[in-house]
């Protein structure tokens, strides 16, 4: 709810990508900033086929900031489900698996998505036609453990907000939001893996 997506074209290479901006003017000053860039950050670090590419992080002249990322073509489970239902057993347990491996890889970086969802769960296409599921939107996420904190910056979430989506959050989130640990995701795996399987939450 942060962000809008463009699609654009790169000059000089002709290819296109996805340029992200931060959805107000209003909030060039405040901490949706902070999150923004960190949200960069936090993605670039991660190498897992499975995570969005991106490219550039910066800021327009209006201080309005912006990064740029691989474009996806393709849908996110969410609205996969809404338009065709129930998805095979085998199929859901692959593309869980496939969003778990770049969630492993943010877990054994200490970072916590905290927003798990169908909708933040891409499905494209490899060049070979197979299916490959990308995770999206880090932008709540939070650092759990001191390793490497400089880097990404202190967490940025009040102990009494509420932070991620109702339907998919584990009662220690709801509760605290700031004391929680990689758990969060796990449990909301699980309650994307629910939807997938029976076509609701």
């Amino acid at each position: 709810g942060m962000g809008v997506v463009l699609c654009a074209t790169h000059r000089e290479l002709g290819h296109k990508v996805a340029i992200k901006f931060l959805a107000s003017e209003d909030d060039t000053s405040s901490s949706a900033v902070e999150r923004f860039l960190r949200e960069g950050k936090i993605v670039a670090s991660l190498q897992s086929d499975h995570v969005v590419r991106i490219y550039d992080i910066g800021r327009l002249d209006s201080g309005i900031p912006y990064m740029v990322m691989e474009l996806l073509r393709g849908r996110d489970l969410g609205n996969y489900v809404a338009a065709s239902g129930p998805v095979p057993v085998q199929q859901a347990v692959d593309w869980l698996l496939q969003a778990s491996h770049a969630i492993s890889e943010a877990h054994e970086r200490g970072i916590v998505h905290r927003d798990l969802k169908p909708s933040n769960l891409f499905l494209t296409q490899r060049s070979d036609g197979s299916d490959c599921v990308k995770v999206l939107d880090f932008g709540i996420s939070k650092r759990v453990t001191v390793q490497d904190s400089a880097q990404m910056g202190p967490s940025l979430t009040a102990t009494r907000q509420i932070v991620g989506s109702p339907a998919y959050m584990s009662p220690e989130q709801v509760r605290n939001a700031r004391d929680i640990d990689h758990r969060v995701d796990i449990w909301a795996l699980g309650m994307t893996l629910y939807e997938l399987l029976a076509g609701h939450t």
